[in-house]
C-alpha cells in the first residue's frame, strides 16, 4: 500500500509552508514518527514526522513552497525493512560508484612556453605589476615592440574604477518563508501605523547592586540566573497596569484592551528573529519569569518553538544591547501597539545630588502606535519603567528583596 503524506496545518491562518530541509533521501526506509523533513511556515520551523514505516519517495524539493494539504512524499508501507537497517543503506550508497569505466585521458596539448621575446612584459615588470594588482594588458609598454619595461611597471597606476586583485564574487540565496514573512510584516507596520518613538535613560546601578548581592544565592536555589529581563518584565507589567492604553490594540474601528499581560520577548534564533510569549507575566515571580524566558529561549534557538508559543502577545520587549546597540527605534510587533527597546549598559557621567557621578546607564526606547496611544501616555509609560528600574526594591519587590526573590 502506498501512503500519500500531505502537509498538515501548522496553525490557524497558515496556508502554505516551505520545505527547508529533507532529513532523509529518496528511496530511504523510514520508521513511523521519524522526522523526515523540516518545514518553514511564516511563524516557525517545524519537523514533519513520517506517518508510517516504509520506503519513501520525495515529491517536493528543498526550497519548494507547498500548500497545506498538498502531497509532499509517498511511503510504500508494504516494503520490507532492509537487512541491517541504516548501516546496509549506507554501505549500498558507498558501493554504488564502485566500478566505472575510466575514460581514456585526452592527449595533453603541448604547453605553449612564453618567453621574454613573445611576452608583453619583462619578468621584473610582471613582478612589480603583480604587487600593485595591475593587469599587464592595461599598461602601455614603451619597450621594443611595445613590451612593458620595469620602468613602465613602476610608473603604472591603477585607473579609477578599476577592480583590484581581490575577490569580487557574489551569491544569490532564496529568503526563507519565515524571513520573507517578517519582512512583509515590518513593512506593513511602517505603512499602516502612526509609529513614533520616545526615549529615556535608566541608571542601572540599583539593579546592579541587587544582582551582585543576590545572584549567587538565587542561582543556587532556583537553578536559573537572575538577569535583567525579569526586572524589565516586572517594570513593564507595572507600567501596563498604570497605562492600559499601551496594553491595547486596534481591531478595525475598535480598540481592544486586555486585563492580562502576555509579554513577547524577542530572541535571535538560527532561523531569524523569534518572539515567544511569556503568558500572564503579571502573575509570575522573578524566579518564574527567568525560568520561563530561559525555557522559551532554548526552544527558539533549538528550532523547537511552536506557533502557539509565539502568538497572542500584548506587548513586546526587545534587547539589542546584547549585540552592542547603544540606541535604536524598534518596530512594533503587530497587532500590538507598542514595543520596548533595551540597549547596552555603558558607564556615563550623570548629575546626582548636585555632583557629577559615574553610573551604568542604559538608553531605553518605546515605539508606539500614535493612533491609540497619545504622547502623554507614551512618555508617562516610559517614565514609569525608569522609576521602577531605578527603585526596584521599593516599586517591584514591595520593599523586601529576599522575599520577592524567594530566598
Amino acid at each position: 500500500m502506498v501512503l500519500e503524506m500531505k502537509v498538515p496545518s501548522p496553525g490557524e491562518s497558515i496556508t502554505e509552508v516551505e520545505i527547508a530541509e529533507w532529513l532523509v533521501e529518496d528511496g530511504d526506509y523510514v520508521e513511523k514518527d521519524q522526522a523526515i523533513a523540516e518545514v518553514d511556515s511564516d511563524k516557525a520551523t517545524l519537523e514533519l514526522p513520517a506517518e508510517a514505516s516504509g520506503i519513501i519517495t520525495l515529491k517536493a524539493e528543498e526550497g519548494d513552497a507547498v500548500a497545506v494539504g498538498e502531497v509532499v512524499c509517498l511511503i510504500d508501507t508494504s516494503a520490507e525493512k532492509p537487512a541491517g537497517g541504516a548501516d546496509a543503506s549506507a554501505e549500498k550508497a558507498k558501493e554504488a560508484p564502485k566500478k566505472e569505466e575510466k575514460a581514456a585521458p585526452a592527449e595533453k596539448a603541448p604547453e605553449k612556453k612564453e618567453t621574454y621575446a613573445s611576452g608583453t612584459a619583462s619578468p621584473a615588470a610582471k613582478k612589480v605589476l603583480a604587487e600593485k594588482g595591475i593587469n599587464p594588458q592595461e599598461v602601455q609598454g614603451t619597450g621594443k615592440d611595445g613590451r612593458i619595461t620595469k620602468d613602465d611597471a613602476v610608473k603604472a597606476t591603477p585607473s579609477l574604477g578599476t577592480p583590484g586583485a581581490g575577490s569580487r564574487g557574489s551569491e544569490r540565496t532564496k529568503l526563507s518563508m519565515l524571513r520573507r514573512k517578517v519582512a512583509e510584516r515590518l513593512v506593513s507596520v511602517k505603512n499602516e501605523t502612526a509609529m513614533l518613538t520616545t526615549f529615556n535613560e535608566v541608571d542601572m546601578g540599583p539593579i546592579f547592586e541587587l544582582r551582585k548581592q543576590y545572584k549567587d544565592e538565587f542561582k543556587t536555589k532556583h537553578n536559573v540566573g537572575l538577569g535583567f529581563m525579569s526586572f524589565f518584565t516586572k517594570a513593564v507589567v507595572r507600567a501596563l497596569e498604570m497605562y492600559p492604553a499601551v496594553n491595547s490594540m486596534i481591531d478595525g474601528k475598535e480598540m481592544v484592551s486586555y486585563d492580562f499581560c502576555d509579554i513577547s520577548i524577542a530572541v535571535s534564533g538560527p532561523k531569524g528573529l523569534m518572539v515567544p510569549v511569556v503568558r500572564n507575566a503579571e502573575n509570575l515571580s522573578f524566579r518564574g519569569i527567568e525560568a520561563e524566558i530561559k525555557r522559551l529561549a532554548i526552544r527558539a534557538r533549538e528550532g523547537e518553538i511552536t506557533v502557539d508559543e509565539m502568538t497572542g502577545g500584548t506587548f513586546t520587549i526587545t534587547n539589542g544591547g546584547v549585540f552592542g546597540s547603544m540606541l535604536s527605534t524598534p518596530i512594533i510587533n503587530p497587532p500590538q501597539s507598542a514595543i520596548l527597546g533595551m540597549h547596552n549598559i555603558v558607564e556615563r557621567p550623570i548629575a546626582r545630588d548636585g555632583a557629577i557621578a559615574i553610573a551604568p546607564i542604559m538608553y531605553v526606547a518605546l515605539s508606539y502606535d500614535h493612533r491609540i496611544i497619545d504622547g502623554k501616555e507614551s512618555v508617562g509609560f516610559l517614565v514609569a519603567i525608569k522609576e521602577a528600574l531605578e527603585s526596584p526594591e521599593e516599586l517591584l519587590m514591595d520593599g523586601n528583596a529576599k522575599k520577592a526573590l524567594e530566598l
